[in-house]
């Protein structure tokens, strides 16, 4: 038995010894598996930095491409803006230019129109020649302003600095000569004044009608924000402005005293009525002055080389429609139409049958 367990123990010596250079085969196998396996698959962290690395890459060229192209544009900016500074500064020395020509050319005239002075006096200037000479040394600005003062256009065509300033004397001159305007109870109309001094009564229309037109201003300025920003109160604004356009040529004429005599008497007629407070009267006055009562032209008037009977009835004076006059008139007759329209309203009459319908 003991001789079976040492030969037992032999045998298995012999083969441990035996399987120990295998172990190490295996062991160096497997290793070189292992890293053999590095070359074959890639990790998730490689994948990710490699990934990081090219976005950081793209980034630094796009930065560099955008910033490459604010730097051509920016360029591109400043030389535009040197080119238009140039061409500003060009027009601006040709303006200069042409400024300093007229400044001469006028200085020029200024002096041929001094030397004809001074030739037509006898070789000296008399005390009105240095008064003008004195009004027309008034610069440019000045002028302007006060033109903007007169209400007037500051600058005419073709008209130089000389010529503004002997405007505005002809301007100033009229308008100290004109009378004061009539308040009060001097705006009360007598007709027998209408033959006997004319232009006082032209200035009781320019009276009455101003104060007229104050009155209306006044009331459409005393509503309420929601009432004059509603369409029927925007719609009031606008007929008042236009009426108070249309009266100014009707104005003009009253001033410079050239308006119709068939005109002037019904619109005295028309305005003492109102004044009165006889608005349905007054209405009648209007449409009078207005379409008039002449016979109207229907159909064919004029058919042979004879005049048909009562067809001299048709411009017969007197009786004709001024409103079919022309463009000014028809305008000034509405707005005094608007005018009396207001007074019923502002003045309203003691008769209910005087209220127009």
């Amino acid at each position: 038995m003991d001789a079976f367990a040492s030969i037992l123990s032999a045998e298995m010596a012999k083969k441990k010894s035996a399987s120990k250079p295998g172990s190490t085969d295996a062991k160096s196998a497997t290793n070189n598996s292992s890293s053999g396996s590095g070359s074959k698959y890639i990790r998730r962290a490689d994948i990710e930095k490699a990934r990081q690395e090219q976005y950081l890459a793209d980034q630094a060229r796009l930065e560099s491409e955008r910033a490459e192209r604010a730097q051509k544009k920016r360029k591109a900016d400043e030389e535009a803006a040197a080119e238009r500074e140039r061409q500003l500064e060009k027009r601006q020395r040709l303006r200069d230019e042409k400024e300093k020509a007229r400044l001469q050319k006028e200085q020029e005239e200024e002096e041929e129109r001094k030397r004809k002075l001074r030739e037509k006096n006898g070789g000296t200037d008399d005390g009105d020649a240095d008064e003008e000479v004195k009004k027309d040394q008034i610069d440019e600005a000045t002028a302007i302003e006060k033109l903007r003062e007169l209400k007037e256009p500051i600058r005419l065509f073709g008209e130089s600095n000389a010529q503004r300033i002997r405007r505005i004397q002809r301007l100033t001159g009229v308008r100290e000569a004109s009378p004061p305007p009539l308040s009060g109870g001097e705006l009360l109309i007598d007709p027998k004044n209408v033959t006997k001094d004319p232009s006082y009564v032209r200035r009781q229309l320019l009276g009455w009608f101003r104060l007229v037109v104050s009155e209306w201003q006044i009331a459409l300025a005393g509503r309420d924000e929601e009432l004059r920003e509603s369409y029927q109160g925007r719609q009031a604004t606008t007929a008042m402005t236009q009426a108070i356009e249309n009266l100014q040529p009707l104005f003009k004429h009253l001033q410079r005293g050239d308006i119709d005599e068939e005109i002037f008497a019904k619109i005295v007629e028309l305005v003492v009525e109102a004044q009165a407070r006889r608005y349905v009267r007054a209405n009648d006055v209007y449409l009078r002055l207005s379409i008039g009562n002449a016979a109207w032209p229907i159909g064919v008037t004029m058919v042979g080389i004879h005049e048909r009977s009562a067809r001299e009835k048709l411009h017969e004076k007197g009786k004709s429609a001024h409103i079919m006059s022309d463009e000014a008139t028809r305008k000034y007759l509405q707005s005094i139409k608007r005018c009396l329209n207001f007074a019923q309203t502002r003045w309203p009459p003691e008769d209910p049958m005087q209220i127009m319908g």
